[in-house]
């Protein structure tokens, strides 16, 4: 009963999604509001329908209903109930299914927020948004559908089909293959989501930025719904990209947590693009400038995001983080053309007829507004770089018959340059003024920072840091971060002359949330930054086997091996388990207990290797279990590292995640700005007649 409700209400919630694109299309094109708001109604029904599916999907996974071969494939009776709810997205048609769900809720968020305010743009974001919903409910009903069922033919064959295939009978397997054992993490299960919803979140700007293309209605109206929408999914994306990390670096086992890996680099690109376009935004609200480049960064921006996600489905990268390749990757690239030649054909309608010039132009290379295009500029040659590195096998195979692979020396070497001086506008933005800035009024801003700055470096240089490289990045980071926190101080010093500067802040923060929830973003990625060149320059490692009893140094660590244990798990799987102590001098400052988990029924990768590390705000002090002698269990080899300043780059990410929180909180006057764009958008009238 629950796989034909799913099926069902999937079914019903495709069908209202093209009727919606339908509706939408012929109500703006004959301005018949009624038309529009059937669209809206069908739109908004999607949500409760797609919600039904996926719930039906969920208590299938929790039922341990075998016959669904979904099920059978991400969960087992053993596993936890917490894995077989998060196994909704554990699989490829799971995964889908909830990609549709959260498209969904998106669009009926978009569609309820925006209503009034942009009534204009309403029918058209409901065509491209419902579009992009139909094509995956396509993918969900005809290509990969989770309630695909497991049937036996007469002669003991085994089929999968939605429906009954006659001359069958059903066939319910006693136990689940269960989830890929590297997906059973608390950072993986809620990875992929954050990550989803940061990818869906995506295309809520291009609906609207198509709207306003579709429509002719270019004035600020669609930035100012695009912003914030943006803003949303770019937090999501950061989040992602940060629980990547961390899963990568507890789980994979090589001591790291950014590897350059194409699906990683997948969602980094369209967060490229859209940090670029939050910063570029801001100059067309001033100076009504960039407004070709700010509607060109959002249609890359979700083009990318489609790109992402057909290459995690597709098999056209390889990775750990993709799914196996599947039928899906010919509709996934079809759809992913189609909605670029709309995307780039409106886009150059507009443009040619001259709809999206500026208002005004640069006057001083100084000023903020031609900082913010050299930070635009750099972040695109980082998006190129980044995107040639990932693809650039398909490319050389495609062209020249060989693939060729860039590794992380390629991508180290070619962003290094770039994201300092990423920092160095960071530092000199918030500085400069809108309009024009003297290079004298430049250099008078810029002093007490650039001193604090050339003051870390001294600092290190006296604590015996040497590498130039390092002393260069720090100092990078450290003016970006200095600039940061002295405009925060000359905006809570201009108020505490009146109040206490407790309450200065934070009257501060709460009247200007976007300025200042941006300048705690700068901080975060400041943070992030030392976390990085701390780790990645300055990482130290070592491998050894060892006795009972002997030990290895790295650093100031000494590490003694005490014994190897076995244990097995509830949910099944065996542990290996190996318990050293960790010594500081001659105190001893942590029982580590690293591990290799084994998962005897899983078909994938069966095996899992789990860190232990002791963790300071210095370094982390992380060991890996690699090997042991089988019979005795004597003796066992370990990988060890010593990764400095590692943990800022979570607590920077902690920092962004407030900072992004921040600027997107409406501000205190956000209810008199809707009345008064109500008022502008004819809230009393017909949008399609207005």
């Amino acid at each position: 009963m629950l796989v034909e409700l799913g099926i069902i209400t999937t079914v019903l919630a495709l069908v209202l999604a093209w009727y919606a694109v339908l509706a939408g299309l012929y109500g703006a094109q004959t301005r018949r509001d009624r038309w529009v708001l059937s669209a809206r109604n069908a739109a908004l029904l999607t949500w409760p329908l797609l919600t039904v599916a996926s719930l039906a999907l969920i208590i299938s996974q929790i039922n341990g209903d075998f016959q669904i071969e979904y099920v059978w494939s991400t969960t087992e009776r053993a596993a936890d109930l917490f894995f077989k709810i998060t196994a909704l997205w554990g699989g490829q048609a799971g995964s889908l299914l909830f990609w549709s769900w959260l498209m969904s809720t998106f669009a009926a968020g978009a569609l309820i927020l925006n209503w009034r305010s942009e009534r204009r743009l309403m029918p058209y974001v409901i065509v491209f948004s419902m579009a992009t919903l139909g094509f995956f409910l396509i993918l969900n009903v005809l290509v990969e559908s989770p309630f695909a069922r497991f049937w036996q033919t007469a002669n003991g064959e085994v089929v999968t089909a939605v429906f009954q295939p006659v001359g069958t009978f059903p066939a319910i397997p006693q136990d689940g293959r269960g989830l890929n054992p590297l997906l059973r993490h608390p950072g993986m299960v809620i990875h992929p989501p954050t990550l989803y919803l940061g990818y869906v979140g995506m295309v809520i700007p291009w609906a609207f930025a198509m709207a306003a293309l579709a429509s002719g209605e270019l004035s600020t109206s669609w930035i100012r719904a695009t912003r914030r929408w943006t803003l949303v999914a770019w937090l999501f994306l950061s989040l992602g990209l940060i629980l990547g990390g961390r899963w990568a670096y507890d789980v994979l086992g090589w001591g790291g947590y950014w590897g350059w890996d194409p699906v990683e680099n997948a969602a980094l690109l369209p967060w490229l693009t859209g940090t670029a376009f939050l910063h570029s935004v801001m100059i067309q609200e001033k100076k009504g400038m960039l407004k070709v480049w700010n509607m060109a960064l959002v249609i890359i921006s979700f083009i990318l995001v489609i790109l992402g996600t057909f290459s995690t489905r597709s098999g056209i990268v390889s990775s750990v983080h993709s799914f196996a390749q599947s039928p899906i990757g010919p509709p996934m690239f079809v759809f992913l053309a189609l909605a670029s030649v709309v995307s780039i054909g409106l886009w150059l309608y507009r443009w040619q007829r001259g709809e999206l010039a500026s208002e005004h132009h640069l006057e001083g290379w100084l000023s903020r507004e031609s900082l913010f295009i050299l930070n635009n500029m750099v972040f695109m040659a980082i998006t190129v770089a980044v995107f040639w590195g990932s693809y650039a096998p398909i490319f050389t195979e495609l062209f020249i018959g060989e693939k060729i692979t860039l590794g992380p020396p390629y991508f180290n070497s070619v962003t290094a340059p770039l994201f300092g001086a990423l920092f160095i506008l960071m530092g000199l933005a918030p500085l400069s003024a809108w309009g024009h800035t003297s290079l004298s009024r430049m250099g008078r801003a810029m002093l007490w920072p650039f001193l604090a700055a050339v003051g870390l470096v001294a600092i290190l240089l006296i604590f015996g840091m040497r590498d130039v490289g390092a002393l260069l990045a720090f100092g990078l980071a450290g003016f970006a971060g200095f600039v940061t926190l002295y405009e925060i101080w000359r905006g809570v010093k201009a108020r505490a002359q009146r109040e206490a500067w407790a309450v200065a802040a934070w009257k501060l923060f709460g009247r200007n949330r976007r300025r200042y929830g941006g300048y705690l973003i700068h901080l975060g990625v400041v943070v992030i930054g030392i976390g990085v060149i701390g780790s990645t320059i300055f990482q130290q490692e070592t491998q050894r086997t060892l006795a009972e009893g002997q030990s290895l140094t790295l650093g100031r660590y000494t590490m003694i091996y005490d014994r190897l244990e076995r244990a097995q798990a509830t949910d099944g799987r065996v542990m290996t388990i190996a318990n050293v102590e960790v010594y500081d001098g001659s105190q001893l400052v942590a029982v580590l207990r690293p591990r290799q988990d084994f998962f005897p029924n899983a078909q994938d990768m069966n095996t899992m290797t789990i860190a232990g590390s002791y963790s300071t705000i210095e370094n982390d002090f992380y060991v890996l279990l690699v090997a042991w002698e089988e019979i005795s269990q004597a003796s066992a080899t370990f990988k060890v590292y010593l990764n400095p300043l590692v943990n800022l780059v979570w607590w920077g990410g902690l920092l962004l995640m407030l900072g992004t929180a921040v600027a997107a909180w409406p501000d205190q006057d956000r209810q008199r700005q809707r009345v008064t764009r109500r008022i502008e958008a004819g809230e009393h009238g017909s949008p399609a007649r207005t």
